[in-house]
């Protein structure tokens, strides 16, 4: 007993010591309670670019392949849960509709509402078609507008 104890004081003792150092993403992620600066125009004009590029298309895409094939593997098909449900056609949608600024609310017997903001009458079209993509959406209501952008 007196050696179990010990063992577990110790490990706590070492829980204790290696989690005092945070883990980061990368070197120059700010210390934790530190303000980060403002990231420059063009890092933040790259960001975006590359969050609307062809490969994170591909990326979204192959990620909502896999949780329908997740689905379909433990058959469940189309009974989904509301956010799951909302956050598949939130992706797909961030995935095929650049620039577009949407909400996605669903509900368990697979209505989605889609609002927001879109670029152009093209995108809009897009939205119920790709909605209708993913398993479980049974009715998509659009509540979008068309606001270009402005330079």
């Amino acid at each position: 007993m007196k050696k179990l104890t010990s063992f577990l004081i110790g490990s706590l003792l070492v829980l204790s010591v290696a989690c005092d150092d945070t883990a980061k993403t990368t070197v120059t992620a700010p210390e934790t309670g530190e303000v980060p600066a403002s990231p420059a125009t063009q890092t933040t004009q790259e960001a975006q670019e590359d969050a609307q590029s062809e490969v994170r298309r591909r990326q979204l895409n192959a990620d909502i392949r896999a949780r329908e094939e997740r689905n379909l593997a433990t058959g469940d098909l189309t009974d989904r849960a509301a956010a799951d449900l909302a956050s598949q056609v939130r992706s797909k949608l961030e995935a095929n509709i650049p620039g577009g600024q949407l909400t996605v609310k669903a509900t368990e017997d697979g209505l989605v509402t889609v609002s927001g903001t879109v670029g152009n009458q093209e995108q809009l079209a897009k939205i119920e078609p790709l909605a209708k993509e993913i398993n479980g959406v049974k009715n998509v209501v659009v509540e979008t507008i068309v606001t270009p952008p402005q330079n």
